[in-house]
């Protein structure tokens, strides 16, 4: 089973981070299995491990469990959510009709600066070696592209699919070159860049056709060998 370590091997930060860097700090932790469903753990160790103070870990948890990533209970200790196949299966649906609608927005108004977001996104994915990282930088990608679509209400929507469908490819032990490559990315920025949505609808179909027969042909990360943490 796995479980923190004692308080007494815990180094506090110098400074608390920024809720949006807690946040990434705490998913990296879920997505690389350092966190999984065996973990047993309160607001009070993860604010140990975190550095941060316990009302902060109480946010990330809240805002995770919206994203169905934490499970919340009263009276019971947080704990990492557990995916089927069927959960895996109409996350990815729902993500497929929402973003290929945002992808095809982004491409009426590519705005230089957006794209150029991407571009340096990409580049950090290229250069990123760790599974779980690499698999929140490839969500990353995604939400930014949402937001360049400029339609606040789908882009919310695909912000709490992203991370369930991420939580999917860390436990179904989905390997990485099978997910979203940064290869694949840097094709979409092409196609926004020329307003070609056909093109970026293509690729972003053909990606998540091939994601969804990645991950319901998988085993769970709980039958492979754990990733170190």
């Amino acid at each position: 089973m796995n479980s923190f370590a004692s308080p007494q091997t815990l180094v506090a930060l110098p400074f608390a981070p920024a809720v949006e860097d807690l946040y990434s700090r705490v998913l990296d932790a879920i997505l690389e299995q350092r966190l999984d469903t065996t973990s047993r753990f309160t607001e009070e160790s993860l604010a140990q491990m975190f550095g941060v103070r316990r009302s902060a870990i109480r946010g990330v948890l809240t805002q995770l469990s919206h994203q169905q990533v934490i499970v919340l209970r009263a009276n019971h200790r947080p704990r990492v959510a557990q995916l089927n196949a069927e959960q895996a299966r109409q996350a990815l649906h729902a993500r497929r009709l929402t973003e290929l609608m945002l992808v095809r927005l982004a491409c009426q108004r590519p705005c230089p600066l957006a794209l150029e977001r991407l571009r340096a996104l990409v580049d950090t994915e290229r250069q990123c070696a760790e599974h779980g990282r690499a698999i929140r930088l490839s969500g990353e990608f995604h939400l930014q592209l949402a937001e360049m679509a400029g339609n606040a209400p789908l882009a919310h929507f695909l912000g709490n699919l992203v991370p369930l469908t991420s939580l999917a490819i860390a436990q179904f032990n989905a390997a990485l070159e099978d997910y979203c490559v940064w290869q694949l990315h840097e094709k979409i920025v092409d196609a926004l860049t020329r307003r070609d949505a056909a093109m970026a609808v293509m690729l972003l179909n053909r990606h998540l056709d091939h994601l969804e027969a990645v991950l319901l042909n998988a085993q769970p990360h709980s039958d492979q060998k754990r990733i170190a943490g």
